[in-house]
């Protein structure tokens, strides 16, 4: 392809989805650790974050923004939703007009609600905004694992462009026009993969796990669509497959937050053996005060939230979560 390509985000996902790239364009990836931007450009590896990994031996790194994004033609955002919008301010001044932003970030701004779309869209008005999800660890898709996701974009001819950046070998590409609910999809998962795991780590069965996963996709698409998401997405790649493999996968970081909570550690201590970052912590008080927002009811973030604040042990919780008292499926609860 023609298209020059900037992604912002040394970590596991950032790097594979820059490795992706490279076989197809142009990539510049931009990390903030020098020594793994040396390790990139002499080695075609980034052990902290992808141990074993071999990447692509075309992928370029940098230290700086301004090299990374000012010739760019696309630029995706790798980065925690803690810092995606500091990073993004400096990016911002570097970039040239109308050069669409792709999030790969599946969290919320706590202080504002926002999604990450709508932070780019705040400080890079004018600019094409989307985000790539799905079912994606990055781990099996460095190797070279069968996966698939989704490209979603508003602009349907700018999102088929933008599919042949990130469609490559055993990684398919699917496009959605659904931003809000791809977006959301990616979000809300992180909170119910964290009920998953406590469920696993108190030794709750395969029938447990199947029961709270199934709810957990009620509620999660009953915001979503409150939000603007289209109720087919949450059937989809974007929605239920994403659930399936965060509630479901060793390698999740927010079911490991789960099911070490689950086997009774502190929420910190958990924290602070990770390298990489749980988005499910960060955005839980966020999620349950969309619910609020919206008029939804959010049993299962409810009760993942008394937890992660310290007001209710986990198995006190997932007592909750399972509780007696039910009514309709399609009722929430």
């Amino acid at each position: 392809m023609n298209l020059k390509a900037a992604l912002l985000g040394g970590g596991s996902w950032g790097t594979t989805v820059a490795s992706l790239i490279a076989r197809n364009a142009p990539v510049t990836l931009w990390a903030r650790d020098e020594a793994t931007v040396h390790e990139i450009n002499t080695s075609n590896s980034n052990t902290k974050y992808l141990p074993g990994a071999r990447l692509n031996s075309r992928l370029v790194a940098t230290a700086s923004i301004e090299q990374a994004v000012a010739q760019c033609d696309v630029l995706v955002m790798g980065v925690p939703s803690q810092h995606f919008r500091s990073v993004l301010e400096q990016a911002r001044e570097h970039i040239r007009p109308w050069v669409p932003v792709i999030s790969l970030t599946k969290g919320l701004e706590p202080s504002t609600r926002m999604r990450m779309t709508e932070v780019i869209q705040e400080l890079l008005p004018g600019h094409p905004v989307g985000v790539l999800t799905g079912p994606n660890l990055a781990q099996e898709i460095i190797k070279g694992q069968a996966a698939a996701g989704v490209i979603a974009m508003e602009d349907e001819i700018i999102v088929r462009e933008l599919q042949q950046l990130f469609h490559s070998g055993l990684f398919r590409v699917y496009t959605n026009t659904d931003l809000v609910g791809c977006e959301l999809g990616g979000v809300l998962k992180n909170v119910i993969a964290i009920a998953v795991g406590m469920g696993d780590g108190q030794g709750a069965g395969d029938n447990t796990r199947s029961a709270l996963i199934t709810r957990g996709l009620a509620e999660i698409s009953r915001l979503g669509v409150a939000m603007g998401g289209r109720p087919e997405t949450f059937s989809g790649l974007a929605g239920m497959g994403d659930l399936i493999a965060t509630c479901t996968s060793s390698q999740s970081r927010n079911h490991h937050v789960g099911y070490e909570l689950g086997k009774g550690r502190l929420l910190d201590d958990i924290i602070a053996e990770m390298v990489m970052v749980a988005e499910g912590v960060k955005s839980a008080p966020t999620v349950a005060a969309l619910g609020e927002q919206y008029g939804v009811e959010m049993p299962i973030t409810g009760d993942v939230l008394s937890v992660l604040k310290g007001e209710k042990a986990p198995r006190q919780a997932f007592r909750g979560l399972l509780k007696s008292s039910v009514g309709a499926e399609s009722e929430p609860g």
